[in-house]
């Protein structure tokens, strides 16, 4: 397992003559002074240390071998290799922290399947070791056996990995405005791990980061606490702690908790459609939201004392909304956590009218804040006018000239049979108009009648006027009428103002 039987002898005969700057180590191999163990030493160093100031080494400083330094994280893969530009007819070889040979050339020297022969030339060793553990951290040598013996150190640090986070603390819901406090562990991390908190996509500022060393005293375990007040927009939100290591290189190794805020009620009332029409069906949905979700609505009609109470339903229907529907409806939602009271106005138009007011007074448990009072937002536009206004007002107008059209012909009609009544006279009355006096008009009268001889009396005609002049009675004229003026006069007037006739 280590160097040939021939090395014992091999080594004194090199103490014997080897140089002032070289001795034998326990180990029994002969190792440089001024070169620092675990390190590649450069050439330039190398040649400047004491061992090669002597003229008669400088031919020998490309038998000094190099390796380098390695990390690798628990349960990778690492490579050691070893390299020398003179071998001088030697091998390297490469042992464990514990001093143990792993090959020497290509001979595998400690049965341990994790380590497998990678190159093997005179000028290069390298090996691999699979599965690395926390137990292979360590120093690892290259040895070349020359006269003397030269050697090179290779640090190999293992990572630890640190445990996936857990958070504790969390309760199994929060009130809003609630002030709460969560832990976060992580363990197995080499060298200690950072722990970092986030809210949602916000970094939360959390307590500096505790360190304690594991029981194996290779290993650290990491804590921290972060405390903070919720509120209503918290509700579903992830708390997350996450884990920072080397080790992880970039990947994200963290837990969440999701949390629950309980908060009171609001409500808001959505009409359907947006602008209601007289005539229209009409419905109002109360759509509350809060945690718990409001299970009981009320609908109240405002304006009575108390207000009329409609439906506990989430929604309102109005069938046929005429003028009388107008006014004020409120819908309150109700939960365990209290109660939210949202309005909605109805005008004589039906342009509706949208406000929220805060919860209902003495409905907030106690330790809660008060209530939050939202601005009523703008009134909606006014509803666009219906195609059809344009249609019946031009219609009405048409309607409007006809009917001015039709009231000045009757004033026309009117006016023309009152200057054109009728006026006539009987036959008995004929020619009087244009008589002189009244003895000639009732002379004309008397021979005006037909088939009676000119100077005989004819029938004996009855005179009677049908329309009684105002203020005077109708009267029956003795036949023949007298020839006086009054008769006359009676005459004439009957037959311009009466409809006379001629009776029996």
């Amino acid at each position: 397992m280590g160097a040939p039987s021939a090395l014992p002898l091999l080594l004194l005969v090199a103490s014997c003559g080897a140089p002032g700057g070289a001795n034998l180590s326990q180990d029994g191999y002969w190792q440089e002074q001024d070169l620092e163990l675990g390190t590649l030493a450069p050439l330039d160093e190398a040649i400047s240390s004491t061992a090669w100031s002597s003229p008669d080494m400088l031919a020998s400083q490309d038998s000094q071998p190099w390796t380098s330094d390695e990390t690798v994280v628990a349960g990778g893969t690492v490579v050691l290799k070893c390299q020398v530009k003179d071998h001088e007819d030697s091998s390297l070889q490469w042992s464990n922290p514990a001093q143990q040979t792993l090959y020497f050339g290509e001979k595998r020297a400690l049965r341990d399947n994790r380590i497998q022969l990678v190159r093997s030339t005179p000028h290069e060793l390298s090996i691999s070791i699979s599965n690395v553990a926390l137990a292979d951290e360590g120093e690892y040598t290259c040895s070349i056996f020359t006269m003397p013996v030269r050697t090179a150190k290779s640090l190999v640090t293992v990572l630890g990995i640190p445990q996936k986070p857990t958070i504790t603390g969390y309760k199994s819901s929060l009130r809003e405005m609630e002030t709460t406090t969560l832990n976060c562990q992580s363990s197995g991390s080499k060298p200690a791990a950072q722990l970092t908190w986030r809210m949602g996509d916000q970094e939360l500022p959390g307590e500096s980061t505790q360190i304690q060393e594991d029981s194996n005293g290779k290993t650290f375990t990491v804590s921290s606490s972060v405390t903070f007040q919720v509120t209503r927009e918290d509700d579903g939100t992830d708390i997350i702690c996450s884990v920072n290591h080397e080790s992880l290189k970039g990947a994200d190794r963290s837990t969440s908790q999701r949390i629950e805020v309980l908060y009171t009620p609001t409500a808001k009332i959505r009409p359907d459609p947006p602008h209601p029409r007289e005539g229209q069906k009409l419905l109002l949905h109360c759509e509350g939201a809060g945690n718990p979700v409001p299970q009981q609505y009320l609908w109240e009609k405002e304006g009575s004392v108390p207000p009329i109470k409609m439906t506990q339903d989430r929604a309102l229907i109005f069938p046929f909304l005429n003028k009388s529907d107008s006014g004020t409806y409120g819908c309150t939602a109700t939960s365990n956590m209290g109660s939210y009271k949202a309005y909605y106005t109805l005008n004589s138009v039906f342009s509706a009218v949208y406000s929220c007011h805060g919860p209902a007074r003495n409905a907030v448990p106690s330790g809660f804040p008060p209530g939050l009072t939202v601005r009523p937002p703008p009134p909606d536009p006014s509803p666009v006018p219906s195609s059809s206004g344009t249609y019946h007002a031009v219609i009405g107008g048409i309607v409007a000239f006809i009917v001015f059209l039709l009231l000045i012909l009757l004033i026309f009609l009117g006016h023309y049979l009152i200057r054109h009544k009728g006026t006539y006279l009987t036959h008995e009355a004929k020619g009087s108009d244009d008589a002189p006096d009244a003895d000639t008009a009732i002379i004309n009268a008397e021979g005006g009648q037909s088939g009676a001889p000119r100077g005989l009396p004819g029938p004996s005609p009855t005179w009677t006027c049908t329309e009684r002049p105002q203020g005077r009675p109708s009267r029956l004229l003795p036949s023949p009428p007298p020839p006086c003026t009054e008769c006359l006069l009676w005459v004439r007037f009957c037959t311009r103002f009466g409809s006379g006739r001629e009776a029996g």
